[in-house]
């Protein structure tokens, strides 16, 4: 990769974007999980974040990844996930991108209905089940990591929150608790709501990953509504302040762990999540199983994402403005 021009391949899952940067150049670390602690230090690798994640070539809302070598032979590729205030642990609505992307780029082969693209991202190893129907791609399951609740019922200033993890922590909300409802038209509303909430717990006991501090911390809050048995409409509020224009695809695992745990979703049950722009994913239990202590289940989140277009950017070694966000 020239250092002055950077292509990618952008997709949207579910109105989220999603920017591929196929050789972001070397990133240390033998694991994906290393090489998110190094990238998060690396000048060249956090400089190329933010080239593509501010403006003027990216946005406050921005979202991609960096794809690396995998951890070993058993999965296809690897991926760092980053937005506008640094590196994730998980993305669900990234993994079905990159499902998709594999398929229709040619990278992995299609072997039939469904084909399989593994990929190890930093919270472990997750599966993109991509099914083809006549030649084209017609929706992407997302195979999580076990996925668990953490706690129930956290006061968190003159708020009460469920906590799960779901490939990141989340904290979760019924937007009717605070007066609120999950609408365009709310959504600054919920940002400071969302941000308030996340960083009051985000230093607490409940944001500690209990085996791994790398993935520690709260990533987001979930402000949820009722809208019917097992469907709810959500807004994720993620990072600092960033509003998830999909259902959010970890958030849906963590959504889906708090429904088991609490006795409201069963297997071979299905949990329908819209998002505040409409679009929707629908989630199952895929298997029961016990992580660190915790009752978990691995959760399966389908749902689809589509091309926008492909960039070559370029960095005029005059131009003296290296990017800015204005929140």
């Amino acid at each position: 990769m020239d250092h002055g021009v950077v292509r990618t391949v952008d997709y949207h899952t579910g109105g989220e974007p999603f920017r591929i940067v196929t050789d972001p150049g070397p990133i240390a670390g033998e694991t994906v999980a290393a090489r998110r602690v190094s990238a998060m230090a690396d000048p060249r690798v956090d400089g190329l974040r933010r080239l593509l994640c501010f403006e003027p070539r990216g946005h406050a809302d921005m979202y991609g990844g960096f794809l690396v070598p995998p951890d070993d032979d058993g999965a296809h590729l690897g991926v760092l996930f980053w937005h506008k205030d640094g590196f994730s642990t998980a993305c669900g609505h990234g993994t079905i991108a990159l499902g998709a992307w594999a398929v229709r780029s040619g990278l992995v082969p299609v072997t039939g209905e469904q084909t399989d693209v593994v990929i190890d991202v930093p919270s472990g190893r997750v599966t993109a089940r991509v099914h083809v129907n006549d030649g084209r791609v017609s929706k992407v399951d997302f195979v999580n990591v076990p996925s668990y609740l953490i706690a129930r019922d956290v006061e968190v200033g003159e708020y009460r929150v469920d906590v799960s993890f779901g490939g990141a922590i989340y904290a979760q909300v019924d937007a009717a608790s605070l007066g609120l409802t999950v609408t365009p038209e709310s959504h600054q509303d919920l940002i400071a709501i969302g941000r308030e909430i996340k960083w009051a717990l985000n230093d607490s006991p409940w944001a500690r990953h209990p085996s791994d501090d790398r993935l520690s911390g709260v990533y987001g809050t979930i402000l949820y509504e009722e809208l019917g048995p097992l469907h709810q409409r959500n807004v994720t509020i993620f990072a600092d302040g960033e509003l998830d224009r999909s259902p959010c695809g970890s958030g849906t695992a963590a959504r889906v762990a708090t429904l088991a745990a609490t006795g409201r979703l069963h297997p071979g049950q299905a949990f329908v999540h819209d998002s505040i722009v409409g679009s929707r994913f629908t989630a199952s239990i895929v298997s029961e199983t016990t992580v660190d202590g915790f009752a978990a289940v691995v959760p399966c989140v389908t749902g689809t994402a589509y091309q926008t277009g492909e960039h070559t950017f370029v960095v005029d070694p005059d131009d003296d403005l290296p990017g800015f966000v204005l929140r």
